[in-house]
């Protein structure tokens, strides 16, 4: 018996040893559970990011490949598919484009050619914002009156047709987007479509004009996420007015000088909810959000810093024009627009006619902003279509648009954006003046004098109802976190798509009715 005893010492040890080690193991694992799930509970709604990253997106954001992805401040973690209760009703998946559809894929960052103010890839820079504003000249030569800080913190030389790089960018730190189309709300598509027809946007027969953007709506429609609702949750941008993409031609083969292509005559393309500088107010398939201006800030401080620089701006001038004429006098209210303000000691003239120094000229952010921030009223004819970006400048600068066509109104096109009719007490003419092209042309009405007979009282309430308007005509800084509570152009434009696509789920009527109210001006 006393010969065994070791023995059985030594198994108990054993049996021992053995239960304490997987205690120690259980003991670990629960640990591990619970902190995860603790730790992933105390983090912000989730990210989940299943497109493939082009080479000119902002690469601070990193790939899903990685398992990682940033926050909206920069920090990175972990991807999770987990809900969040403040993403109800708001998440989107967004569509993984395969490089071959992406106008965009071989710019490189810090490659030269983001230098060429004339190349495409120069729209990537700053995540489609561009250039930062160099400092003032301070000799005038860049036309700047010192309304602009001199630092240009916030402001850059923003391209009018980088709105599809912009509101990609500004998606990809969406906090509810998600990797699970049957959970989404919406469909993001990150296409160009602009920027494709820009490679060959006239002149060009109409297979290889219509070609690509053709080629795509197929690719996009045999998608499994299409199936559903048949693309009617799907929304993107086409940063171009709509004109340009309803050009219809009987032979696809022939050669022809107009400019544009199909991409919007597609049913793909009008199941889908298309946002464009300029909407077809007659037949609404697609909507018509702000163009982008130069000025996107990081804070509401910011904003709010400017919108009381352009309240307090000096401004001499009683109206501004910035603008060419056209060849041949196609656009004979511009000419007389021209002609009066080149006469007139009140008006403060941006010319951009004279071949390369009058292009030159009207690329100059800061000579722009300063016309319009020295003066009470910015008229607004239109251009190749009704609206044209310089409404939007205005708007930025607190200048007063004068429009001479209904249809550029931002109540006909911005409807999104245009205020909240309870604001203006019924008074649809309190931020903005209308007046008739044919009774200037027929020399029946001055546009001097119509715009002198506002009082420095009505002037007042018209600007500043106009300053009131920027928030929502801005595009924030897609690099950076905004700090403060602030809606901007893209946020009012993502609510109103959102709500639309939880009624088509709903399988409510989207009816939108075209009305036909007409606006004048004070003295027509």
């Amino acid at each position: 018996m006393e010969a065994h005893y070791p023995k059985y010492v030594l198994y108990g040890l054993l049996i021992l040893g053995s239960w304490l080690i997987s205690c120690l193991l259980h003991f670990q694992f629960v640990h591990l559970s619970l902190f995860s799930s603790r730790a992933q509970g105390s983090r912000a709604s989730p990210i989940v990011l299943p497109l493939s990253v082009p080479n000119g997106l902002d690469t601070s954001i990193q790939h899903p490949a990685s398992s990682v992805v940033a926050d909206q401040d920069g920090a990175l973690r972990r991807l999770s598919s987990a809900a969040s209760p403040s993403c109800e009703g708001r998440y989107v998946y967004m569509v993984d484009v395969p490089s071959r559809f992406d106008v965009l894929r071989d710019c490189v960052e810090g490659s030269p050619v983001f230098q060429d103010e004339y190349h495409m890839c120069s729209l990537m820079a700053n995540a489609g914002m561009g250039p930062a504003f160099p400092p003032a000249t301070g000799n005038g030569s860049d036309g700047d009156t010192g309304v602009i800080p001199n630092t240009g913190t916030g402001w850059y030389n923003t391209d009018q047709y980088a709105l599809e790089v912009i509101v990609h960018n500004r998606m990809r730190r969406y906090e509810c987007l998600t990797d699970d189309p049957a959970a989404a709300t919406a469909v993001y598509v990150p296409y160009y479509p602009a920027l494709e027809i820009e490679q060959h946007r006239c002149g060009f027969n109409a297979s290889v004009r219509n070609g690509p953007s053709s080629e795509f709506l197929r690719w996009l429609s045999s998608r499994p996420q299409w199936a559903a609702f048949g693309g009617r949750d799907h929304f993107m941008v086409a940063a171009k007015t709509t004109w340009m993409f309803r050009h219809l031609e009987g032979d696809g083969n022939a050669t022809n000088r107009v400019c544009g292509n199909n991409f919007l005559e597609h049913p793909e393309s009008g199941n889908m909810t298309v946002l464009t500088y300029e909407s077809h107010i007659w037949e609404r398939r697609d909507f018509a959000v702000p163009y982008p201006s130069y000025f996107h800030p990081t804070s509401a401080n910011a904003v709010a810093a400017w919108q009381a620089r352009a309240r307090a701006a000096d401004r001499p001038r009683l109206f501004a024009f910035a603008g060419a004429r056209r060849a041949n006098g196609i656009l004979p209210i511009r000419d007389r627009i021209i002609d009066s303000c080149a006469s007139s000691s009140r008006c403060g003239l941006v010319d951009c006619s004279h071949g390369l120094q009058g292009f030159l000229t009207c690329r100059s952010p800061r000579r722009l902003v300063s016309a319009f921030a020295s003066s009470r009223f910015c008229l607004q004819p239109h251009g190749d279509s009704f609206m044209r970006r310089s409404s939007v400048d205005s708007i930025m600068a607190g200048c007063i648009p004068v429009f001479f066509h209904e249809e550029s109104t931002f109540k006909k096109q911005y409807r999104w954006h245009h205020p909240d009719p309870d604001r203006s007490n019924g008074d649809e003419r309190r931020y903005w003046v209308l007046i008739d092209p044919d009774q200037v042309l027929q020399g029946k009405v001055d546009i001097e004098e119509v715009l002198a007979k506002y009082t420095d009282e009505e002037v007042a309430a018209m600007r500043e109802e106009v300053i009131n308007m920027i928030p929502r005509f801005l595009y924030k800084n897609p690099r950076e976190r905004f700090q403060g509570d602030m809606r901007d152009a893209f946020d009012v434009a993502f609510d109103e798509v959102m709500a639309r696509m939880t009624r088509i789920k709903k399988g409510e009527d989207l009816g939108w009715p075209v009305d036909h109210d007409t606006l004048a001006a004070k003295d027509s």
